[in-house]
This record gives structure tokens, C-alpha cells and sequence, in this order.
């Protein structure tokens, strides 16, 4: 059996590459007094950081506005619109109104003095993003009195200065700085593994069964049998096929095949790699058998994913009413 301690994969970065997950700053607003601003259902995750002041976050669909204070961070993967105010009995004004115009990407309401923000966007491929997005709760919110959130206290710090001096290179700088938020902000969020869905970002934070997802993203080509995976994670068969289920939500050798699929599609998307090629590098014994169990997958052979349009014209880009600053 191979050894599966040489196996040190890091899963959590083969599912952002797979998603394509990319981070930008889009801007921010000062607030002074009573204010409140309406933003439309997101079409991407969006972010959204409290650099000064307090605010409530009332979600669609949500009983309770959220309170958020300086330094605290929030996600919003749901497509549903959200209010930022000072009160909640505000009559919110529009967002698309106070931020359309002239590429604006920052507004102030009163005298400013009271509140600031900064927001932004994470874009995930159109065909690999949910692998990400679907395993996200509706909002997430991490506390700057939390102590796993220093490393986004000083995030947010740099951000904030990226945003304010205006240096060379101050927009790349400003989206590595938001992509590392972004991976902070999971990190933490990882932490409350028990209230996790089934998926591979519970599964992540299973101890006793990392060994086999280590194992089965670090060679996926591999011929793995349930004993060999059970064996690595010290476990009966039985035992290690109710564990695995139970975090991942689907049998092993189950997750073994979407993850072929996975790579297989983002391979295609080479059109200078052959089908048996990619064939080879995924374990399969011939294109043939690839392209079957493409087919089952899909439900279209390997050739028409292709030609349908599965690479990188397809990339998502923000859309117009995403530009609007959160």
C-alpha cells in the first residue's frame, strides 16, 4: 500500500483552483448621522469589511438584522439583496443610484464622519464554481473580537492603505489582499466544523478521514480500493464508509469519480490535449472508458462538453450590477 503520509495534498487549494475563485476590491462608502442603503441580490459571492463605526445588516429572507462593528468581516454567497444602515428603521435609498456613474466607486452619505467600508467581489468559474459555492452558507459573518480573526485585522489594515495611498500597483496589490481575506474568512469559518453540511469542506476538518482525501486528491490516477483508504484512516471498512459518507455526503470511490470529472473537464479545456491524454493522466484504461463515464456524468461525451463552449470563453466576469459597492 502506498504510504500516505508523502501524500501532504492541500485540498482546500485544489478546490480554489478548480473554482477559479478570484478576489477584487470594487470600493467602499463614509457614512455621517442616520443613513441606510439597499443593495440588489448579488450575481457573485460578495465581501464586505467595517473599517469604522458600527452597522446593521438586514439579509432578505432573514428575521434578525446582524450587527456588525469595527474590524468585523462579512460574506454574502445567497443571491439575496441586503440593507447596510446605521438604524434599522432607515428608509433605505438605492445603491445601483448612489454608486452608477462614471466607473464611481466610493460614496458618501452625510458628513462621512460616522462609518467607512470597504467591499468586493469573489468570481467564481461558471462550470467549477459551485464546487465551492454550493458548500457556503448564506451569509457569513466573523467577528474582529474573535481571536482567530487577527490575521484579518491586519488584512483589512492593508487593505484599507492599499485603498488610500494610491501607489504603483495599488489595484493588484489590493485584489492578493482580498483573495487572502477571503481564504482567512473560510479558514475561520472552518473552525465550527459540526455545523458544517456534508462536503468536502466539512470534510477538510475531519481529522479522521483526511488521510484518504489526502490520498485521493493527491493521486487520483490510482486504482484506490475502500480497504486501502480504510487502512490509512485506521478504520474497519464499514467504519470508514460511514464516516466518509457522513462528511462528504456520498461513498469514496463515489467522490473519486466527480473528482476525475472535475479534472477531466478543466482539462478539456486545453484544446491541445487529446481525450486519451487526459484518458491516461486520470486513471482511465482508454479514451473509451473515459468518454463513458464522461457521458454518464454529463451527459455528453468529452468531444461535445468541448465544443459546447466548457473553457475558457466561459469565464465569469462581473456583471454591471455587481459593480456596485459592498
Amino acid at each position: 500500500m502506498r504510504d500516505s503520509t508523502e501524500m501532504n495534498t492541500d485540498i482546500f487549494s485544489d478546490i480554489l483552483k478548480v473554482a477559479e475563485a478570484r478576489s477584487l476590491v470594487t470600493g467602499g462608502f463614509t457614512a455621517g448621522g442616520r443613513w441606510a442603503i439597499r443593495f440588489p441580490a448579488p450575481t457573485t459571492i460578495k465581501f464586505f469589511a467595517i473599517v469604522q463605526g458600527q452597522c446593521y445588516v438586514m439579509i432578505d429572507d432573514e428575521p434578525e438584522a446582524l450587527h456588525f462593528a469595527t474590524g468585523d468581516v462579512g460574506l454574502l454567497s445567497a443571491q439575496r439583496g441586503f440593507v447596510l444602515a446605521s438604524h434599522t428603521d432607515v428608509e433605505p435609498l438605492d445603491a445601483m443610484s448612489l454608486f452608477s456613474g462614471g466607473g464611481k466607486k466610493s460614496t458618501q452619505l452625510g458628513d462621512g464622519s460616522d462609518f467607512r467600508q470597504i467591499g468586493g467581489h469573489v468570481l467564481l468559474d461558471p462550470v467549477f464554481g459551485p464546487v465551492l459555492r454550493e458548500m457556503l452558507p448564506s451569509w457569513i459573518q466573523i467577528h474582529a473580537a474573535s481571536p482567530q480573526a487577527t490575521t484579518i485585522r491586519w488584512l483589512l489594515q492593508q487593505l484599507v492603505a492599499e485603498q488610500a495611498d494610491g501607489q504603483p500597483g495599488a489595484q493588484l496589490a489590493s485584489a492578493q489582499l482580498a483573495q487572502l481575506l477571503f481564504i482567512q474568512v473560510l479558514r475561520v469559518h472552518m473552525q465550527k466544523a459540526d455545523a458544517l453540511p456534508a462536503g468536502w469542506l466539512r470534510a477538510m476538518c475531519d481529522r479522521r478521514i483526511a488521510p484518504a482525501m489526502s490520498m485521493l486528491h493527491g493521486d487520483p490516477a490510482h486504482n484506490w480500493r475502500l480497504e486501502e483508504l480504510a487502512s490509512a484512516c485506521a478504520m474497519s471498512r464499514t467504519t470508514f464508509a460511514l464516516r466518509f459518507r457522513t462528511s462528504v455526503g456520498c461513498a469514496p470511490l463515489t467522490y473519486l469519480q466527480e473528482w476525475r470529472m472535475h479534472l477531466g473537464k478543466q482539462a478539456l479545456r486545453k484544446k491541445t490535449t487529446s481525450v486519451a491524454e487526459i484518458a491516461q493522466t486520470l486513471g482511465y484504461a482508454s479514451a473509451s472508458a473515459f468518454s463513458n463515464a464522461f457521458r454518464r456524468v454529463t451527459g455528453m461525451s468529452p468531444k461535445t462538453w468541448r465544443e459546447a463552449g466548457g473553457y475558457d470563453s466561459d469565464r465569469q466576469t462581473l456583471p454591471a450590477s455587481a459593480s456596485v459597492n459592498v
